[in-house]
């Protein structure tokens, strides 16, 4: 199992995934409009199995997304972080949310913290976002982390057939950017 990993943003924890996480995972799942992008609505029974990917990854890969949860509530928002399934176009940190955490400036604020992680401690020179050519609220997270649309991409069974581009950039990029934010 890979070492506890937390970071912490002003209103934000992100940290490995939790037993306790599934049930609002569950719902974001079961939501037909939030999980348009992300695979389909879900019964509970398959959001457990999609559930586990996460843990798995964290446990044989030493990394992962990350569980997004409130400071001050302790609710899970969603989630967000690294990612490289097998046969994926490339070292992708990907989000979901749930609805009701949508247009508070969330994933925004986690994804700052997980992509610095991830160039961080990963070795990664690059990542991309995987996201569909409709979801505009993507390509729009998307463009505040600086990440640029790079092309349609064909991802691997069972996403085929769903149309995909790949938004993405450099450590080099991100690291600029982060200093000139700071100056």
């Amino acid at each position: 199992m890979a070492e506890s990993i937390q970071l912490e943003t002003e209103r934000l924890i992100l940290r490995q995934p939790r037993i306790g996480d599934f049930e609002r995972y569950a719902e974001l799942l079961g939501d037909a409009q939030a999980a348009r992008y992300i695979g389909g609505q879900l019964s509970r029974a398959a959001a457990w199995r999609r559930f586990l990917q996460m843990p798995g990854a964290w446990s044989l890969q030493g990394f992962g997304m990350f569980s997004v949860v409130d400071k001050a509530s302790g609710r899970w928002l969603g989630q967000i972080g690294p990612w490289k399934p097998e046969g994926w176009p490339g070292n992708e940190v990907g989000w979901s949310f749930h609805p009701d955490a949508w247009g508070r400036g969330y994933a925004t604020e986690a994804g700052a913290a997980a992509i610095g992680w991830a160039f961080d401690n990963l070795g990664w020179d690059d990542i991309i976002h995987c996201i569909h050519p409709d979801n505009r609220a993507s390509q729009q997270l998307a463009m505040r982390f600086g990440s640029r649309n790079l092309g349609p991409a064909r991802l691997p069974a069972p996403y085929e057939d769903s149309p995909n581009e790949i938004w993405g950039q450099g450590r080099d990029e991100w690291r600029a950017r982060r200093v000139g934010a700071a100056a």
